[in-house]
Formats: structure tokens, C-alpha cells, sequence
């Protein structure tokens, strides 16, 4: 077995060993999800942490890891003799983003469940967690059924397993640890939540440590069991201290003035709910107890509040992660005691510090846009900014507040990733039949698994109550839910858009189609058009703050070249079904309907529309048409692509509302009249 890379090799990434520290030493805290772009040791530096954990005393024999004090009274290997004891190492167990249910909670056997009444448990990775860490890698990616039953088992601390009626439940008590690239994707917020931490990591820019990770990483490489060894004493050093934190930390004193600087602090940045003061309370208590003190101080609760708050201010999936820390600090001073000992600027390498790393903090740029003077309406011939000199290019204006869109949804049923979009045959959501299963068993149809075996039973002798029931008689439930899909946006961004009220309601309405997207868990993709050529701003990818991002940043001016857009559209989808054949494509085309610029281009957008009608590619065309004066390039568009055509204001989901009302009410009212 290769030796884990020590976790005091680590090379810089001081809020991430910190907070990993942290929870090492409280695991109360909740975890820590860990963010960032990769190659930044997220991975190594918690599978390193491992190995740095106290060993625990569990009942031999028990596949759970009861704890011999105070075994668990309803563990499926009970019940456990007193005083038998072993001791371990603290498990560390790795939830694949691909698996299966049954996988994650332990499987039941159904067939034993219903002949015999044995209740006979496989355990499952929860199960193995138990008083352990449970890692998650790329956890942002992991599917809506396993976050919730990640949500429910940190909930209760416990897991149950469910089968017609049939249950299993043991303790899952974990530490739960994720790492993310933001590139991918953002979390759910229920999940989100449920970290305690969140550390940014980032791969340093100082030529002198690149070099020593590079050096140390060979180094490694070349001899794992000889550099563990060379790090042997630091890691026995840092595990020791850890022993110490845990053993002080039931004698450090939260005071009262420290619960109301961390009071002040989680209403001064208006987080939701009370878990932050929760938990940025045990996390300056792990602090002190980490630096060897008996009282938290005022830099405690600063530190808690740089690790516990920043995930928590998320509104939604467009809002980068971080505090004010010239806010976060005069907060602080506020409401900081004369008889505070933390009022005075602490020194992080004096005698009480070492668990107060340097901090970089967010320095994104939050300051506005520059202010775009208007441009006016370009003319109608050439499709060019009249306005916009060298080229017609005008700079990019800021898209409009977004809202709730109408529902867009693939038509027909797939059979794609469990998501909120399109209808879909998934392994959740409601029963609409039954089949023979193909593989193992997991959703059990009880009436169709009776009438399957009903007819048989007396030429199998039976003689008691209860069915005697075969492996052939055992039906599958089918069931319907919902799927993601590939929303792939395909934007018009030449001069006839480029008038600064018109796009910036465009970009709005896209940026509210984006977060329909993120909510409903789909994949995004954008593809731009303007002057000469198209291009793809974003492949397809299920970060939607990236595509917004792009939006945000697109310019607008020259010719409109709608074929080429399509195209490029087209050649996106043709290689994403290559990768994912079973994920649906919906195509948002947001324009006006113009072609200009090179040889008959009404014709060749036509004919480049006609290919996707041919493909039978789901698509909706948002017409952004605009002036008491409208071609209806658009919407012949759209008849040419089969697609649903729609204007920006229709794609609010309260305007389709009132819609329906009032034509429900001049109904009411000529019946009225009648």
C-alpha cells in the first residue's frame, strides 16, 4: 500500500491545513468544503489528514465502529458485550460522484426480507464512515439523490435504509469533507450549508515555492516510504499537538463578549438561519484550544468568521463567495469589551498564535462597470453600431436584473441524469409500471411481485402465511421523474442587438434563463455571434457563474452572421452527444431574426436552420425584436428550426400567469354575458 503524502509536507495552503486542523481537533465543527482549481493539493492534503486523526476504541467485529462507551442500541450487529474493545485508525472513506444509492446506504435483500422476514444488510459507505471522514471529491458534481441522502444522514446522524415497508438504521456520525473546482459547478445551498468551513485554495504565484512543491512532490514520487520518513517527527509533533487541543477543549471559555462580536458579525452579513453562530462558536473555541489558550479572543472569532461565513452569504449562483474585511473588522470593534483581551492587533507569531494563518482575503473587483454612454439604434442595412467607431464594436453594457423564467422543457420522455427539467425514466420519482428487473433489485413493486407470484404457490408446497416467493417472481418498479439537459445558449451579438437598452435586457433575460438552469441542474453552453464568424464563449459545462461570466463580459457590434452561429451550435451538440448520449439537448437561440454579411445569408441561415429541424433538436427562439415597427425575421426563424418562439417579455413566468388569468376571465365573463 503506498504511503499517504504527510500532511506537514504540504507546501503553503495555510487555511486549508488550518481548517482541516480544526475539525481534526472539534469535529463538531462540520466539515470543510474545500474550493478551488486544480492542482492545488485539496485532494492530497485531506487524504493526508487521515492519518494525523487520534485512533478510536470501536467493538471488534462491529461494521459499524460502535463505540464500546456508548454502543449504538439498535446497530444491526447487536447487541454488543461491555467491555469489549479494539482500537483503530480513524476511517476515511471516499463517496464516488457515480455512486449508486444502494452503494451509499447498504443494500437489503429484498427476496430474503419477503420469504423468510431476515432482515439481511449489506452496509454501505455511510456505514463505514461512521465516527470516520466521509471525502467527497468533485462534490459539487455528485447527484441530487445522493446530496439528499448526504443531507439527511448529517441531519440525524444516522442512516436509514427503506424497502416496503422493511428497515435498517444505524449511526452515521462523519466528518464530512468536499472538494470542488467552481469551474464545474456550484453546490446546492442545503448542502452548502452543511459545511462548516470553506476554504478558497489557489496555486502560488512565487516562483521560490513552486519550486519546492515541484521538488518535494519528486521527491515523494521517487520513494514514498523514505520521504514519509523524512516528515515522521513533524507529523508526530502536529499529531500530538492535536491530542493536547482535544484534551483542552472543554476548559476554553466562550465568553459573553466574544458571543456577541460572533452575534454582531452573522447579522452584520445577514446570513440565513442560526447554523453560523453555531458554528463560528465552536470554530474560535477550536481555535483557542489549537493555540493553546483557555479563552477566545477577539482574533478567534475574526478567523472563525473568515472560514464559517463566506459560503453562507451566497444569494445565488452568480455571487462570488467572501467577506468585507474592512466591514467584518469594524463589526468587531464595535461591539469588542474594554475588557477584551483581543482588542489589541494580535501577532500570529507570538506565544498564543500559530493557528492564525496569513490571510489573503477576496480581492475580486466589486466596483461597477464603467458607465457606457447609449448608443443609438444602428441602422437597418449592414447591421452595424452607428454609433461605435473602428469597426462598429461597442463595449460591453450590464445585463438587467434577472427573473423567475417561464418553463422550458424537452418534449417527449428521456432517460438522462436525474435533474428538474424534462420528464424522464429515472430511478426516483412517481411509479408508473413495473418490469423484470435488469441487474440488482432496487426499487422494489410489491403488488406487481405478488401478482407475479400468486398463481404458483401451490406448486411450490406452500403451508404457512407467508408467499414463497422466487428470484423470477421479483418485479422493478418504473418510475418517472424529471432529467437535466444541455441547455446551449446561441446569442446574437452584432450591431442590430447593440443598442445598450435592448442588450442589456437580452443579457438579463439570458442571466435568468442561467439560473433557471443552475436550479434545475443542467448543463450550459454558450455560443456567440457577431461581425465575421461565431464562436463558442463556453463549452458545455455545468457552471452556470461561468456562462454568466462570459454574458457579462460579451461585446456587441457588426454584421449578423445567424448561419454561422447555428452552425457552430450544431458542431457543439454533435460532440457533446459523442461524450453524453444520454443527456438532451434544449438549444436557446437569442436573437432577432437578421442575417447580413457575405452571400445571400438569409438563405444559408435557412438552410443551417432546416439541420436542426432535421436532428430533431428541441429549441426555443427568444425574439428580441423591439420598436413599434417588427420584420418577423424571428419568428420565421423559428418556423424553420420547428421551434417554440417566444419575446423577452414572455419568458417571464408572471406574465405567462396573468396571461392565463385574464384569458380565464374573459371566459368567465362571457359566460356571464351570455
Amino acid at each position: 500500500m503506498t504511503m499517504p503524502y504527510p500532511f506537514t509536507a504540504v507546501v503553503g495552503q495555510d487555511d486549508l491545513r488550518l481548517a482541516l486542523l480544526l475539525n481534526a481537533v472539534a469535529p463538531n465543527v462540520g466539515g470543510v468544503l474545500v474550493r478551488g482549481e486544480k492542482g492545488t493539493a485539496k485532494s492530497t492534503a485531506v487524504r493526508a489528514l487521515a492519518a494525523l486523526m487520534p485512533e478510536i476504541e470501536a467493538v471488534p467485529g462491529c461494521r459499524f465502529s460502535c463505540d464500546p462507551a456508548n454502543p449504538d442500541p439498535v446497530c444491526p450487529d447487536g447487541p454488543h458485550d461491555p467491555g469489549l474493545a479494539t482500537r483503530r485508525h480513524t476511517a476515511l472513506v471516499e463517496l464516488p460522484v457515480g455512486a449508486s444509492e444502494d452503494r451509499l446506504v447498504g443494500a437489503l435483500d429484498i427476496e430474503r426480507a419477503l420469504a423468510e422476514g431476515t432482515k439481511s444488510f449489506e452496509p454501505g459507505l455511510l456505514a463505514a464512515a461512521n465516527r470516520g471522514i466521509l471525502y467527497v471529491d468533485e462534490v459539487n458534481l455528485l447527484h441530487d439523490h445522493l446530496v439528499d441522502l448526504l443531507l439527511d444522514a448529517a441531519a440525524m446522524g444516522a442512516s436509514y435504509v427503506e424497502r416496503e415497508g422493511v428497515s435498517v438504521r444505524h449511526a452515521a456520525r462523519f466528518l464530512l469533507v468536499g472538494t470542488m473546482n467552481p469551474e464545474e459547478g456550484e453546490l446546492r445551498p442545503q448542502l452548502l450549508d452543511r459545511f462548516g468551513l470553506t476554504v478558497e485554495v489557489a496555486a502560488s504565484r512565487e516562483p521560490d515555492q513552486r519550486v519546492e512543491v515541484v521538488r518535494r512532490r519528486l521527491a515523494y514520487d521517487d520513494d514514498p516510504a523514505g520521504f514519509a520518513a523524512r516528515w515522521a517527527d513533524e507529523e508526530a509533533a502536529v499529531r500530538a499537538r492535536i491530542v493536547a487541543a482535544r484534551e483542552l477543549l472543554p476548559s476554553v471559555r466562550l465568553g459573553d463578549g466574544a458571543l456577541r462580536q460572533i452575534a454582531a458579525t452573522c447579522a452584520a452579513f445577514e446570513v440565513d438561519g442560526m447554523r453560523a453562530d453555531i458554528v463560528m462558536a465552536r470554530t474560535a473555541t477550536a481555535l483557542a484550544a489549537w493555540a493553546g489558550r483557555t479563552d477566545v479572543l477577539a482574533e478567534d472569532v475574526r478567523q472563525a468568521a473568515l472560514l464559517a461565513l463566506p459560503h453562507r452569504r451566497r444569494r445565488n449562483p452568480f455571487d462570488a463567495p467572501g467577506l468585507d474585511e474592512d466591514k467584518l473588522d469594524e463589526t468587531l470593534e464595535e461591539f469588542s469589551g474594554e475588557s477584551d483581551p483581543g482588542d489589541e492587533d494580535p501577532d500570529p507569531d507570538g506565544p498564543g498564535g500559530g493557528g492564525q494563518p496569513p490571510q489573503d482575503g477576496p480581492d475580486g473587483d466589486d466596483s461597477p462597470a464603467g458607465d457606457v454612454p447609449a448608443q443609438g439604434e444602428p441602422s437597418e442595412g449592414d447591421g452595424q453600431a452607428s454609433a461605435a467607431p473602428g469597426g462598429g464594436e461597442q463595449s460591453p453594457v450590464r445585463a438587467a436584473e434577472p427573473f423567475r423564467t417561464k418553463m422550458l422543457s424537452v418534449p417527449g420522455l428521456g432517460e438522462g441524469a436525474a435533474g428538474r427539467r424534462s420528464r424522464a425514466r429515472t430511478e426516483h420519482g412517481r411509479t408508473t409500471g413495473a418490469r423484470r428487473p435488469q441487474g440488482a433489485l432496487t426499487k422494489l413493486h410489491l403488488a406487481a411481485t405478488v401478482q407475479a407470484a400468486a398463481p404458483h404457490q401451490r406448486v411450490r408446497g406452500r403451508s404457512g402465511p407467508g408467499l414463497v416467493i422466487r428470484r423470477d417472481d421479483l418485479r422493478q418498479a418504473s418510475r418517472e421523474g424529471r432529467e437535466s439537459n444541455l441547455v446551449l445558449f446561441v446569442v446574437d451579438a452584432s450591431g442590430s442587438m447593440a443598442a445598450r437598452q435592448r442588450m442589456s435586457a437580452v443579457k438579463g433575460a439570458v442571466l435568468s434563463l442561467l439560473l433557471d438552469a443552475y436550479q434545475r441542474r443542467d448543463k450550459v453552453g454558450l455560443v456567440t455571434f457577431r461581425g465575421k464568424d461565431a464562436e463558442v464563449a463556453l463549452p458545455p459545462t455545468s457552471s452556470v457563474d461561468a456562462a454568466a461570466a462570459r454574458l457579462e463580459s460579451l461585446p456587441t457590434g457588426g454584421r449578423t452572421p445567424l448561419a454561422a452561429g447555428l452552425l457552430r451550435a450544431h458542431e457543439v451538440l454533435r460532440v457533446e452527444r459523442l461524450r453524453d448520449p444520454e443527456r438532451r439537448a434544449l438549444v436557446v437561440v437569442v436573437t432577432d431574426g437578421r442575417a447580413t454579411g457575405g452571400p445571400d445569408p438569409v438563405a444559408l441561415a435557412g438552410r443551417a436552420a432546416r439541420l436542426f429541424a432535421a436532428d430533431g433538436v428541441a429549441s426555443v427562439v427568444v425574439d428580441c425584436e423591439s420598436g413599434p415597427v417588427r420584420l418577423g425575421l424571428a419568428g420565421q426563424l423559428s418556423g424553420e428550426l420547428g421551434a417554440t418562439a417566444v419575446n423577452l417579455d414572455e419568458l417571464r413566468a408572471d406574465s405567462i400567469a396573468g396571461l392565463v388569468r385574464d384569458v380565464q376571465g374573459s371566459r368567465g365573463n362571457g359566460r356571464r354575458a351570455a
